[in-house]
């Protein structure tokens, strides 16, 4: 499947949810390497995405958010990261089928590149240059990188993905409730470093729920002429008898999809705490959101 073509049309897009809740759910503790259930426990990953696929979502991403090099390696399985990837591309493409796309998902590396750390850029970029090379072997689709805070290393993400091949890559940071990185930069100069990176579609995703994205993400289409993505969690965590819960209900996750999708957003989905539940309430909220766009549902 052409994925660029899906960047190209009118159609507005639906991502899964979170990958993590939904295994958290199913009884995983937080503490394990979630990655690592590709090769111990691939049906389990299977089940997940195959109820993202039933609840509407038409593209699902890897569960490989953190199969790099870097944090593997603090599981001591970074030996394993190709067969980690590649096994999971594989999981993602038995639930899609000939219809859904596949989405190799990465994440950042956890460690601080130069100059905020001892990290260089050439490391960091070889570093991605690893994942994304297994994850093409794979087959995916295209490429999500997502919940980048520093916008330097989302480029050397980018540009490492770029040494492998021409895939389309949707590129997503996340901000604060203040609608900033942790770093300081707008949503403008976001858009703006992301569009010159080469990222065919650019957002944000995590970290905060929808309503504190609108805005964000109006100030991100006014820069760009790239296609806008957006993924945000189910509100704010709370701390509920020492577990973090997000509180942003399916019905309400939705309302916010329909004005998302007003303010630009073509592909959208979900991030931590929301459920397939949620995808499929914006998969119905997202057939009428404007007379002018379409959403294609499985």
């Amino acid at each position: 499947m052409d994925f660029i073509q899906a960047v190209a049309d009118e159609h507005v897009y639906l991502f899964d949810g979170a990958m993590g809740t939904m295994l958290y759910a199913k009884g995983v503790f937080i503490n394990k390497c979630y990655d690592e259930l590709n090769l111990r426990n691939p049906e389990i990953v299977l089940e997940v995405h195959r109820q993202y696929v039933k609840a509407g979502a038409e593209i699902i991403e890897t569960n490989t958010y953190g199969a790099n090099r870097v944090k593997l390696h603090g599981f001591g399985i970074e030996d394993e990261l190709r067969d980690i990837n590649m096994r999971a591309a594989e999981l993602a493409r038995k639930a899609a089928g000939e219809s859904v796309y596949v989405a190799g998902a990465m994440g950042p590396l956890g460690i601080r590149i130069e100059p905020y750390g001892p990290t260089a850029v050439d490391e960091a970029r070889d570093i991605f240059r690893e994942q994304a090379q297994a994850l093409l072997d794979a087959g995916v689709d295209l490429f999500v990188c997502e919940t980048f805070s520093n916008i330097a290393e989302m480029e050397q993400a980018i540009a490492a993905i770029r040494d492998v091949c021409m895939l389309p890559v949707v590129a997503q940071m996340t901000i604060g409730v203040d609608g900033r990185t942790i770093f300081g930069d707008t949503p403008r100069t976001l858009a703006q470093r992301l569009d010159r990176a080469g990222a065919d579609v650019i957002g944000l995703n995590c970290s905060i729920g929808p309503d504190v994205m609108l805005d964000a993400i109006e100030e991100m289409a006014a820069a760009t002429a790239r296609k806008i993505s957006c993924q945000p969690n189910a509100g704010l965590p709370r701390d509920v008898n020492g577990r973090q819960m997000y509180m942003a209900s399916p019905d309400y996750f939705a309302k916010y999809a329909k004005r998302l999708i007003h303010k630009g957003v073509k592909f959208i989905g979900g991030c931590w705490g929301t459920t397939p539940e949620h995808i499929k309430k914006m998969s119905h909220a997202g057939r009428r959101a404007s007379a002018g766009r379409s959403v294609r549902v499985i």
